[in-house]
């Protein structure tokens, strides 16, 4: 039976990549997005929502608007690197409305009704999931697992030396997260870097598919791959489609270790700084993060996707 998913993004480039594994994967049942600021400014990521929905012939799965602002800090945005997060392209924006239901109300009603039966992809910051384990201290038990795409493992950040965007966007609420009981599993952002980039052969064989999806892809993807170029970086990064990937095909996890994590709040240059405590000094621990993956395998679940003709 395809698992009950939730994604909660912030839409831009790879987010949109990640809601077309959902929306078309046969392993998955996609049964509600739900948008928390981040990457692009809001009104773009609900349009940017729905454009890719349309695009996988899946316009009936809702999207709930939610956070709109991280819990105490300011918004900071991403745009440098994605743009609009459509790649600058005249898509035509469908004029459904979002639901009245607000993201948070949303997360906690589907996992009431369906305990134990939801998986919760978190590719933005983790507003609206720290936001529903504060309105629902069951939550966290009635979601069966929650896949947080975030953080960096002991290594170097992508938007200051030390953080990666989501945790860096609202640290207070990835903190809340952590602590809150969740069976989780981390896929940070050095995991896509070191193990999964989109190199130049690999773009070209997307390319190659000449489907409407792999046409969506490389016109959504440009900017993305453009800022990667101009910091070095020999290709693009998917780590939101990664974290979808790897819950909808596990076998793609070549290595994972348990590990408690935790999130710094209040560092002058650390601000967002995820700690991963290996075990050596007696934390308990509370996630599951992926340290190895089947890279060529995580190529091939991108080619297939993209070659579906939705």
């Amino acid at each position: 039976m395809p698992t009950r998913l939730v994604i909660d993004t912030d839409t831009a480039a790879d987010d949109c990549f990640a809601l077309l594994a959902g929306a078309l994967h046969p392993a998955a049942d996609l049964i509600a997005v739900t948008l928390v600021a981040g990457n692009v400014g809001f009104a773009r990521q609900v349009e940017n929502a729905l454009i890719t929905l349309d695009a996988a012939g899946r316009p009936e799965v809702p999207v709930h608007a939610g956070a709109e602002r991280p819990l105490l800090r300011e918004w900071v945005s991403a745009e440098n690197v994605h743009g609009d997060g459509r790649g600058g392209h005249a898509f035509a924006v469908p004029e459904r409305a979002v639901e009245a239901e607000h993201a948070v109300d949303a997360l906690v009603r589907i996992a009431r009704e369906h305990p134990g039966e939801v998986d919760v992809v978190a590719i933005g910051p983790l507003t609206n999931i720290a936001l529903a384990a504060r309105r629902d201290p069951a939550f966290p038990r009635n979601v069966r697992s929650l896949y947080v795409m975030g953080g960096s493992n002991n290594g170097r950040g992508n938007i200051t030396a030390a953080a990666e965007y989501n945790f860096y966007v609202d640290p207070e609420a990835a903190r809340i997260v952590f602590s809150a009981g969740f069976d989780t599993t981390v896929v940070t952002w050095n995991l896509t870097l070191d193990q999964a980039l989109f190199d130049t052969a690999r773009l070209a064989a997307i390319s190659a598919l000449d489907t409407p999806l792999s046409r969506f892809f490389d016109l959504v993807n440009a900017p993305t791959l453009a800022f990667d170029r101009s910091v070095g970086i020999d290709g693009s990064t998917h780590p939101d489609s990664l974290t979808v990937a790897l819950l909808l095909e596990p076998g793609l996890v070549r290595r994972s270790r348990r590990y408690f994590v935790d999130v710094e709040t209040q560092g002058e240059l650390t601000r967002g700084y995820a700690v991963f405590d290996w075990g050596v000094f007696g934390k308990e621990p509370n996630a599951t993060v992926v340290e190895e993956i089947d890279a060529a395998g995580f190529h091939r679940f991108m080619l297939d996707l993209l070659a579906r003709r939705p």
